[in-house]
């Protein structure tokens, strides 16, 4: 049986009395920030690692998809 919506309640109230509101803020906003700065060095991980496969394989790295015939005629 799981915990009930009072106990939940209860659990919030004294978190928020314990930490303060100002606190749980600051400590969302630092949670935040690390998200953003994980996600951007997976981004930035993502291009060096094409990169070093295409000068180690010797390939040129992926470009845009050029745009079928079919696709310029409608155009």
């Amino acid at each position: 049986m799981g915990p009930g919506w009072w106990q939940i309640l209860v659990v919030l109230v004294l978190v928020v009395l314990l930490f303060g509101r100002g606190r749980i803020a600051d400590l969302m906003g630092d949670v935040a920030k690390v998200i953003k700065s994980f996600q951007s060095g997976l981004a930035d991980e993502g291009e060096e690692t094409a990169v070093r496969r295409a000068i180690e394989h010797e390939i040129p790295p992926p470009q845009p998809k050029a745009r079928t015939a079919r696709k310029q005629k409608l155009s």
